[in-house]
């Protein structure tokens, strides 16, 4: 019997939470804008916001004829500070380090960084971005781990010199460009455990799995819901783990997570 009831779990260990992800991009074609479910090479349109009902609108299209836009159009994009110890670490029993990106910062994979003039110290870090999906306030941890729609791969981008000039980080976080954005929302994986790997020119630079977070997304979300009111399609960069270092003109830098896929821009 014992070996019976071991066979059943095995087989069941493939149906996990990755063979339920889907994929969602938001897109350009024949002058609209739209969302549309990712299957393969083939997107298939969706009526309205993914974040209402997911329903099938129109012909499967080729993803070679459209554009792929930034994945939503947030009106608030927060990001986490010193949220792992191989990073900069923070109490774990305290409120998560928080600060503001702004909108205007994201940029898609494939785009250009391009620097502001006396920028001279620009860093990558590369991060998970959750993607808010609903209508949030004075929300419990169970409430805002339910309003977590998906995730992506982001790069907060950061100016060290500035960040110890700015009373806010505005510059030195939220310069234009200084946000990529994977294109695809990815639903239905273990955002509190998957690995994160930041490349530049090829090269390895960081590496940790997302179960060291010490501010774990359903308490950001949570925090962040009662000072203010999270709207679907808002963004929240979970902070960076390792080292990083100054980034050079002519650089290619990329952001990959296991089960979501990748942010890959190049320094112009």
């Amino acid at each position: 019997m014992k070996g019976i009831l071991f066979t059943v779990c095995v087989l069941l260990l493939p149906f996990s939470s990755s063979a339920l992800a889907d994929s969602y991009v938001r897109y350009a074609f024949q002058n609209h804008v739209k969302y549309g479910l990712v299957k393969g090479d083939s997107i298939q349109p969706l009526k309205g916001s993914i974040f209402d009902d997911n329903i099938p609108d129109g012909e499967v299209v080729n993803r070679s004829q459209v554009k792929i836009l930034l994945p939503t159009v947030p009106e608030k994009v927060f990001a986490v500070g010193m949220n792992f110890a191989s990073h900069i670490s923070s109490d774990y029993d305290s409120p998560p380090p928080l600060f503001l990106k702004l909108p205007s910062s994201l940029i898609a994979t494939g785009e250009s960084i391009v620097f502001p003039n006396d920028a001279s110290n620009v860093h990558f870090e590369g991060e998970l971005v959750l993607v808010i999906g609903k209508e949030l306030k004075g929300a419990s941890e169970a409430d805002a781990s339910d309003a977590i729609f998906g995730v992506l791969a982001g790069n907060d981008l950061t100016e060290r010199n500035w960040q110890g000039q700015d009373l806010q980080w505005m510059r030195a976080k939220a310069s234009d460009g200084f946000g990529p954005i994977s294109g695809e929302i990815v639903t239905g994986v273990d955002y509190n455990n998957v690995v994160l790997t930041t490349r530049l020119n090829g090269e390895i630079v960081q590496q940790e799995s997302t179960k060291n977070m010490i501010h774990k997304p359903a308490k950001v979300v949570s925090y962040l819901s009662h000072y203010f009111t999270l709207k679907p399609g808002d963004l929240v960069f979970m902070g960076t783990p390792g080292r990083t270092k100054a980034l050079r003109k002519g650089d290619v830098v990329s952001v990959a997570i296991e089960g979501v896929g990748k942010v890959e821009n190049k320094v112009e």
